[in-house]
């Protein structure tokens, strides 16, 4: 398991840890997180490798805590959007658009992020158990969209309604890593045409004849989620 502790805190600590997480983040968007180095990170920042390491364990490390203070950034701006809609097509738009925003200028080292996605056992992929607090504030945004919204989701589907909606903005997300076309405007496109189909099928799944329907949904949910 990767080490993320932080050393214990002084000002000097923190304007050292702070310099190795900037510079950190400048190598990644220059060169792409596979071709970085620690040694490259602390050249960047102006320290020994040594103070890099006493800081951060391993490139994973700094990248965990991009993903933590990606969430904390965009947690109260999330809130504060979502205010202001009560459709439900427009509250999870709040989240994804807030999610987009923070990942622009990192798009060069977040294909190769999505590299370690499948495994569930390497410490970046989004299914870890060292992203799971991370995970859980990203699908509480999409829970807050769902209890605020204007949509009625059946009682058995509304608790799992959070982590299906997180796998759909995983996708986007991965859509948009990988989109060459300009701004990533199929990205956009793909975003608003799917986010009506994705509400449709909420309101549809709340019909008495998609009961049965629900349940394989769900039983598929549980053996993915476990």
């Amino acid at each position: 398991m990767t080490n993320t502790a932080k050393p214990r805190s002084t000002p000097r600590a923190e304007d050292t840890r702070r310099k190795i997480y900037d510079a950190a983040l400048e190598i990644f968007r220059e060169k792409g997180f596979e071709q970085a180095t620690m040694r490259d990170i602390a050249q960047k920042a102006g320290v020994a490798l040594g103070a890099a390491y006493y800081y951060f364990a391993s490139k994973e490390a700094i990248v965990l805590e991009f993903y933590r203070q990606m969430q904390e950034d965009s947690h109260d701006e999330i809130l504060q959007a979502m205010e202001e809609h009560r459709k439900l097509k427009d509250r999870i738009r709040c989240v994804l658009e807030k999610r987009f925003e923070l990942l622009k200028p990192n798009r060069k080292f977040c294909d190769a992020l999505f590299r370690h996605a499948p495994d569930s056992q390497d410490p970046l992929s989004p299914f870890s158990e060292e992203t799971r607090t991370i995970r859980e504030r990203a699908i509480e945004h999409l829970l807050v969209a769902i209890e605020g919204g204007d949509t009625k989701v059946p009682s058995d589907l509304k608790p799992r309604l959070p982590y299906l909606l997180w796998l759909y903005q995983m996708g986007l997300i991965l859509f948009w890593v990988y989109d060459r076309s300009a701004g990533q405007q199929r990205t956009q496109q793909l975003m608003e045409k799917s986010l009506g189909l994705v509400v449709n099928l909420v309101r549809a799944a709340a019909l008495p004849l998609m009961k049965p329907l629900r349940k394989t949904l769900l039983d598929l949910v549980e053996t993915i989620a476990t």
